[in-house]
């Protein structure tokens, strides 16, 4: 038997166990996740309006509740208190590491670290409930926000900064998150990319769902369409979609509203300006096509106000104790998902996901990515299997004082949930802390 130690339950994970045991019925796999909940940004990143998206956990669910995989939540590899990769690597054959791109990029920019300037990242898990996350008061005396960069989780984040509590009250957001945005006072949001409408990376559905928003009117300057000199025909499908969606807020009359969504284009964030110690605006140089794909600066510069400054430009993949990595790319090197060491291969050490290509795609790009990299191992398998390995991998972790929580403390978290929600007068609300999801954990 040919066992298999999977590191994150999210979808590069799930899709790797679920190709492990499809096509070797000779494998067993432990699904191992620093937390003790399943399904990685499915349920922690996700916003929790997204419903048919969150949907997904059930398929990742049946994934594993399959015979020969077993979650096992709770167990932190390598980092401070962590199992290190080499105590892990003893009773498996194989390790494959799914531990995604959990790091956001900077801006570098004067002013980043001042209060109230933070990246997406956060505040998504904040509104997520993810236990490592803390309310630090978001939204406490902000009336207007910036959200900087222009891609899906830049609309997710806005979108939820002025959605209203009646739509997300049959959510399953936590009940702290829910309370501080019906308390907000935020009027007025601005989303902001440095490059034109036709390089803006956020999906038309996503993009739509914002002049869905009841209250609200979304604004875009017909001047930003105007400069940006992309030819239309040449544009792959989605560019068109997103153009047309613009331009047609574009050509609306003002109208009356209790929030204003303003989406900007052409603009650079140069510095965070302080008011009382605190973010009050940012600065913006505004920027032109440069004829080659890119903008350069103009020199002029505009400021525009907000107490609250989310970053939102991408992820980036951080380093795991005792695995080779990639600063510049921020990945694990591999060849077809072998972990590469001193410019070989490792025997029985594996990478899928993130930390596998860098942090592309969407969701489903997780499940090719995941065959290959099974491909690769399980072509490694007759050599693998001449390491011997204790006949229950369990009994080693727990040599290591590790009690991790099985697949029936995730359910007790999840009927946990579910009596919060009663409580509450809601469907499901989710647990906001560790203690809490423990305590729910070790009730099954």
């Amino acid at each position: 038997m040919l066992r298999v130690a999977v590191v994150g339950s999210g979808p590069s994970g799930c899709y790797t166990a679920q190709s492990l045991v499809q096509r070797d019925p000779g494998v067993c796999v432990d699904v191992l996740d620093r937390l003790p909940c399943p399904y990685g940004l499915v349920r922690y990143g996700v916003a929790p309006d997204h419903e048919k998206i969150k949907s997904l956990q059930a398929g990742l669910g049946t994934v594993l509740e399959h015979e020969r995989v077993r979650f096992l939540g709770g167990v932190r590899v390598g980092g401070r208190g962590g199992l290190p990769v080499e105590r892990l690597r003893e009773p498996y054959h194989a390790v494959v590491y799914c531990v995604g791109a959990a790091a956001d990029r900077r801006l570098g920019i004067p002013g980043e670290e001042l209060p109230g300037s933070w990246s997406a990242t956060d505040f998504v898990a904040w509104y997520s409930a993810h236990p490592d996350a803390a309310d630090t008061g978001f939204l406490r005396g902000v009336r207007s926000a910036v959200v900087i960069g222009v891609g899906n989780v830049a609309v997710d984040v806005t979108r939820m900064l002025v959605r209203g509590v009646t739509e997300l009250r049959p959510t399953d957001i936590p009940q702290a998150a829910l309370d501080a945005l019906a308390a907000s006072g935020i009027s007025e949001v601005h989303m902001v990319g440095r490059r034109g409408p036709a390089q803006a990376r956020f999906t038309t559905k996503e993009l739509r769902e914002l002049g869905a928003l009841p209250g609200t009117e979304v604004t875009v300057d017909r001047a930003d369409l105007a400069l940006d000199p992309a030819d239309p025909t040449a544009l792959a499908a989605v560019q068109r979609r997103n153009l047309e969606v613009l331009r047609d807020w574009a050509a609306r009359p003002p109208a009356a509203a209790v929030r204003r969504v303003g989406l900007r284009f052409f603009l650079r964030p140069v510095e965070l300006l302080a008011d009382r110690g605190r973010v009050g605006a940012v600065r913006f140089e505004r920027t032109a096509p440069d004829g080659h794909g890119g903008v350069t600066g103009t020199g002029r510069f505009e400021d525009v106000p907000a107490q609250l400054v989310l970053r939102s430009v991408g992820y980036r993949g951080v380093p795991l104790d005792g695995l080779p990595f990639d600063a510049a790319s921020g990945t694990v090197p591999n060849v077809a998902g072998r972990v590469v060491r001193d410019g070989v291969p490792s025997p029985g050490e594996y990478v899928a996901g993130w930390i596998k290509r860098g942090p592309t795609g969407v969701i489903g790009t997780n499940r090719p990515c995941a065959k290959e990299t099974v491909t690769s191992l399980l072509a490694d398998a007759p050599a693998l299997l001449g390491k011997q390995v204790p006949e229950d991998p369990l009994t080693a972790l727990r040599a290591a004082g590790i009690e991790p929580v099985p697949w029936a403390g995730w359910l007790a978290i999840e009927q946990a949930e579910a009596a919060l929600g009663a409580r509450l007068g809601r469907s499901v609300v989710k647990l906001a802390d560790w203690d809490a999801l423990l305590t729910a954990a070790r009730s099954a």
